[in-house]
């Protein structure tokens, strides 16, 4: 087996990766769109409430560790290519990108990460990065997932009924 992804292509190893994988109802398979994805995926809407609080916390710490206190602009796509959109953000303390990407014949999206340090003050950054990552992550895809197949796509509450699978 091989793997590949915009967030990594062109890069050193990275310091650390994690790809999460959702699948999605059918009545989202005519969404190919990868940016769109993204933007959904990486939107204010998509982030549960206890990583709201979380995000509050870290724009406070961020500066102990030479980190820049960032904006959603953090979240822009800056590339598209085949069936992933890729975000981009280098900092003082670490390189981060992530790519989304969606199957819609597998059904399938994702979100691969990949991560830089630069010096200590990275790696302290991300200790308790690390560890919500997945989860937070996994979130807010089954919520824009959640999101877009209830017909909500500009937020509201989506409408009652099952929720997509979760590989």
């Amino acid at each position: 087996p091989s793997f590949t992804s915009l967030a990594l292509r062109g890069q050193p190893p990275p310091d650390w990766a994690d790809v999460v994988v959702e699948t999605i109802p059918a009545t989202l398979a005519g969404m190919s769109d990868p940016a769109r994805w993204a933007r959904e995926i990486f939107s204010v809407r998509s982030v549960p409430p206890a990583v709201t609080g979380l995000m509050g916390l870290r724009q406070l710490v961020a500066p102990l560790v030479g980190a820049s206190r960032g904006t959603w602009e953090v979240f822009d796509v800056s590339d598209v290519q085949d069936d992933e959109a890729l975000i981009a953000y280098p900092d003082r303390h670490l390189d981060f990108r992530a790519a989304v990407g969606v199957d819609v014949e597998a059904r399938l999206v994702w979100v691969t990460t990949a991560v830089w340090f630069h010096g200590m003050g990275g790696r302290a950054y991300f200790l308790p990065v690390r560890v919500l990552h997945d989860p937070v992550t996994r979130s807010m895809t089954r919520r824009a997932i959640g999101r877009l197949a209830g017909g909500t796509i500009e937020g509201g509450t989506p409408r009652r009924g099952p929720r997509p699978c979760s590989g």
